[in-house]
């Protein structure tokens, strides 16, 4: 659905600002080590053991995961890594990265612990010619208001890779009206600030990639209102790579009319 900038005060800046935040995510997605970059993933096992030809041997235990550098020419942030090393994560939270040979490869726990390694050569990265998306429309920023639970909800999701799960903190749900109707979405902590609500819509697996979509959210304000700007609704990794382990959406957030707007399906993922 596109903008008639003529018919809508303030459209041009509208328009613009959306342009400045598309540009943004793209360059986003472009970075050197970003995850355009994915070439692989392995999990890791109990035993000491190589992967491939990526340097040093890697191994998990119920707790962390390490990694021998075997003589390898390694750094883990910023420092050489010279004897055996043990990454503790967060089970679904952020992962860390190991640098040498002019890849990064990533250590995280999704349950288990595994390895991605990121290389700027990727094809992925090499091709991209950034992300197909509904033109942006003003009637698709919808005011909400963000109702917290008494004690924020540890809530379990599925994940894109089969037998796989994820645990979130839930801190409450976004109430808003479309067209007439009241509907209510689950709302994960964002990870800096705000609040992330994954979703899908009537548009999933048509217009839009089939399994989830993300849309950020600012802090609510004192009395609760949000913004829900599905304009940037945008696609998680997993919409652009195999080698993402991301989360579905929480029970009760498919909306049940399409969203058109946000991101559409990767050309990465179009037949």
């Amino acid at each position: 659905m596109s903008i008639d900038v003529n018919s809508h005060p303030g459209a041009d800046r509208f328009v613009a600002e959306w342009q400045e935040w598309k540009a943004a995510r793209e360059r986003g997605l472009a970075e050197p080590f970003g995850w355009l970059a994915l070439v692989s993933l392995e999990w890791l096992g109990e035993t000491p053991r190589r992967h491939g030809d990526l340097p040093g041997l890697w191994w998990q235990d119920a707790d962390a995961a390490y990694l021998d550098p075997a003589g390898a020419d390694l750094s883990h942030n910023g420092a050489p890594v010279t004897e055996v090393t043990r990454f503790a994560l967060v089970n679904s939270g952020d992962g860390t990265r190991v640098l040498g040979g002019g890849i990064e490869i990533e250590v995280a726990r999704r349950s288990g612990y595994l390895i991605r390694v990121h290389d700027p050569k990727a094809t992925p990265r090499v091709e991209f010619r950034g992300v197909p998306s509904y033109e942006p429309d003003r009637d698709w920023v919808l005011t909400g208001e963000f109702e917290p639970f008494d004690e924020p909800k540890p809530t379990q999701v599925g994940a894109v890779v089969e037998g796989l799960g994820h645990v979130y903190v839930a801190p409450g749900i976004v109430r808003f009206r479309h067209a007439g109707v009241e509907y209510t979405l689950t709302a994960f902590n964002g990870k800096k600030s705000g609040l992330e609500i994954l979703f899908s819509d009537e548009t999933s697996g048509v217009t839009t990639y089939a399994a989830v979509r993300g849309l950020l959210v600012a802090e609510p304000d004192a009395d609760g209102t949000v913004i829900l700007d599905f304009n940037r609704a945008i696609n998680l990794p997993c919409g652009f790579t195999d080698f993402a382990t991301c989360p579905l959406p929480p029970a009760g957030n498919h909306l049940p009319f399409a969203v058109i707007a946000g991101e559409q399906t990767p050309y990465e993922r179009r037949n």
